[in-house]
C-alpha cells in the first residue's frame, strides 16, 4: 500500500510504497479516503515535538470505509476511553508513534471507530476530529460555556479556533475573534461572529469593537506575550482555556486581574471518547460543516505540507487518498 512516510527531520513525508501492518486484536482496517494535517505533523517534522521516532507515518485526522462498507471517522485520542479530569498516563496522539491516517489503509482500535456525521462529504469529514474534539473540551468541558455568553477566540483561520468559532455560535454564544490578517477576521464575521481585531497592532486589546463587559469565556492557542492583555479583556468570573501554545511563554501576567475578577486558567487537552461521541452529535444536531481551505491529492502530500506551513491558510488542509 502507499504511505506518506516522514524519514528525516527536516523534511517532508515521501509518498511510497510499504508493506500493509499487521491487524492487532481489537482493531479493524479502514480504507482511508481523506484525511486532514495539523500542525502537530508540521511540529513533528521539523523535529519540535517531544520523543519522536522515525520513520513515522504521520496523520491524526481521516474518514474511511470498514471492510463492510460503513463510512467511519478516526478518534485520533488514543487510550482516553472516558471522563477524567485528564488523559492517562498512557495516553498517546494518533500519528506517532502509532501508524497515522497519512496511508491507504491504517487499523485503529474498533472503540477509536465512530459512524460520520451524514451530512459531511470526506473531505469536511477529515477535517473534524482532532479539531473538532479539542474545541469541543475546551469549550463545553473545560470553560463550561453556557447560552448567551460572550466568547474571545484567539488565531482565528487555524482549524481549533474555527471549530470553536463553529461550535460556541451554535451553542448560542456571541463571538468575537483575533488574528494576524484582517481578511480572516472578516472571514469569521461572514461565518457569524460578532466582530475582530488584528494583534498584529499595538493596542489592539482596546479596539472599541470589542464589548465593554468583556467575555466570559476566552479559548487561546497561542500564549506568549499579549496573554496579559486577554487577561484584561476578561469578566469577572471569566473562563480562559489553553489548548496550545504556538507563540511561546507568558509574560507580564498580573496577578491582580487573576485573583480580583476571580479568573480561572483551564488547561485542555484534546478530549476522550465520551467527549468525542457527545461532540459528533453535536455536530450532526447542528448540521455544522468544517472548513475546509484546500484539498491536495496525497501523491502530493510534501506540496501540503509546505502550504500549511507557510500558515496562510483558513480552515483545513486535505489530502485526498481515493
Amino acid at each position: 500500500m502507499k504511505a506518506l512516510v516522514l524519514h528525516q527531520l527536516n523534511h517532508w513525508p515521501v509518498f511510497e510504497d510499504i508493506d500493509r501492518p499487521v491487524l492487532q486484536k481489537g482493531h479493524v482496517p479502514v480504507a482511508i479516503s481523506a484525511a486532514a494535517l495539523n500542525h502537530r505533523d508540521i511540529w513533528i517534522c521539523k523535529g519540535q515535538y517531544a520523543q519522536i521516532e522515525l520513520p513515522a507515518i504521520l496523520g491524526s485526522d481521516g474518514v474511511g470505509h470498514l471492510d463492510n462498507g460503513d463510512r467511519v471517522l478516526i478518534n485520533p485520542s488514543v487510550n482516553w476511553l472516558r471522563g477524567a479530569s485528564a488523559q492517562p498516563s498512557d495516553y498517546r496522539v494518533l500519528g506517532m508513534p502509532d501508524q497515522g491516517t497519512f496511508a491507504e489503509v491504517i487499523h485503529v482500535a474498533k472503540k477509536n471507530v465512530q459512524p460520520v456525521p451524514t451530512h459531511l462529504n470526506d473531505a469536511s469529514a477529515a477535517a473534524l476530529p482532532l479539531a473538532g474534539l479539542t474545541a469541543w473540551r475546551v469549550l463545553f468541558s473545560r470553560c463550561k460555556l453556557q447560552t448567551g455568553e460572550r466568547v474571545f477566540i484567539t488565531g482565528i483561520g487555524g482549524g481549533v479556533a474555527l471549530m470553536a468559532l463553529q461550535l460556541a455560535l451554535a451553542a448560542g454564544a456571541e463571538v468575537w475573534v483575533s488574528s494576524g490578517n484582517d481578511a480572516k477576521i472578516q472571514k469569521a464575521i461572514g461565518m457569524g461572529a460578532q466582530g475582530g481585531v488584528n494583534y498584529s497592532h499595538a493596542h489592539w486589546f482596546k479596539d472599541p469593537v470589542l464589548p465593554r463587559q468583556g467575555f466570559d469565556v476566552v479559548v487561546d492557542g497561542a500564549g506568549g506575550g499579549d496573554f496579559d492583555k486577554i487577561m484584561r479583556l476578561c469578566a469577572p468570573g471569566a473562563r480562559v482555556g489553553i489548548y496550545g501554545g504556538t507563540r511561546g511563554t507568558w509574560a507580564g501576567i498580573s496577578p491582580q486581574f487573576v485573583f480580583w475578577k476571580q479568573i480561572s486558567i483551564l488547561g485542555s487537552t484534546m478530549g476522550n471518547n465520551i467527549e468525542f461521541a457527545q461532540m459528533l452529535k453535536f455536530v450532526e444536531r447542528h448540521q455544522i460543516t468544517p472548513i475546509v481551505d484546500c484539498i491536495f491529492d496525497a501523491a502530493g502530500g510534501h506540496e501540503a505540507f509546505e502550504y500549511l506551513s507557510a500558515g496562510g491558510q483558513f480552515g483545513k488542509v486535505v489530502l485526498r487518498f481515493k
